[in-house]
């Protein structure tokens, strides 16, 4: 891929040195930049993700980012982290590792594994239970958009977990005004993003960058998204004001986050903070039920 890069840019260069990125991208490919740091204009992964789309060469830094980061935090890493005295890698859980409650995994994070494409599935492939043993996979299906359902009370999002329905196929058959049986898989994945990304309180700007869309596009769907699960906005608008009054979100196990930039008058932080209110109470009621499930999983073995 490096090879590949410096050929398409007619010279060699490091692809790992932002500045040295500069100038290749901004100066001599003449691409638009994007955002600006106090370093000069902006290489970050978002960035390069709106580049792709008009030169090939932000796109194949991306990949060689991608397995740079494979290699540095797996291949080199994993085989340090082997116990002398068991032969074996045995991760460190945290509790208290993250805001929301959600255990965290270190040395090595075994929680982030990629799976999605195949370089990431050779490295799970060194994974193997001792002999005579192995590894149990378990897991809730769609466990946050399912607790959001039940925070919501939104009516045609919690019958679709009660009838046991494809969610992202009826959302898209929402949006796109389509039946369920006619939605094809890319109405399907506009869904799922949306779906997901209404919880992490995605914009439409970051929208339409995940989906490779126009900004107006993403405004449409989201808020078409939320014309068809109306209390979905409703049980956002009060969460937020309901922190806004205390000071804290909790979740269903009674687990409270403190939010305190949520009465800034600085519009960044605000709204940063109203991203943590509304998913806190969804994220980590779901990082409740999992630990529940876990204590559970162990006393029943």
């Amino acid at each position: 891929i490096q090879k590949e890069i410096w050929d398409l840019c007619g010279r060699e260069f490091n692809i790992n040195s932002t500045k040295q990125l500069q100038v290749v991208l901004f100066e001599e490919r003449k691409l638009n930049p994007v955002k600006k740091t106090k370093t000069g204009y902006s290489t970050d992964t978002s960035v390069l993700e709106q580049l792709a789309q008009e030169d090939p060469v932000p796109e194949l830094i991306l990949k060689h980012r991608g397995l740079a980061k494979l290699k540095s935090t797996y291949v080199d890493t994993l085989p340090r982290e082997i116990n002398p005295h068991t032969g074996r890698i045995h991760t460190s859980f945290q509790q208290t590792g993250t805001a929301t409650g959600r255990l965290a995994s270190k040395n090595p994070n075994l929680q982030n594994i990629p799976v999605r494409d195949e370089a990431g599935r050779a490295i799970r492939s060194a994974f193997i239970p001792r002999r005579g043993h192995r590894f149990i996979s378990a897991d809730y299906a769609q466990i946050e958009l399912a607790v959001f359902a039940h925070l919501s009370g939104d009516e045609a999002l919690s019958r679709a977990f009660e009838k046991g329905r494809d969610i992202h196929r009826q959302t898209a058959a929402l949006i796109f005004g389509v039946d369920e049986v006619d939605v094809n898989p890319e109405q399907r994945r506009v869904a799922k993003t949306i779906n997901f990304g209404v919880i992490y309180g995605m914009s439409p700007f970051r929208l339409s960058n995940e989906l490779r869309i126009s900004r107006s596009d993403a405004a449409r769907f989201i808020e078409a998204y939320f014309a068809q699960y109306p209390r979905v906005r409703a049980f956002m608008d009060a969460t937020i004001s309901e922190a806004e009054k205390s000071g804290y979100v909790r979740t269903l196990l009674g687990h409270r986050r403190f939010v305190p930039g949520i009465t800034s008058r600085n519009k960044t932080e605000k709204s940063g903070a109203e991203r943590i209110a509304v998913n806190t109470p969804v994220q980590g009621s779901a990082a409740d039920i999992v630990k529940t499930a876990m204590i559970k999983l162990d006393r029943a073995l």
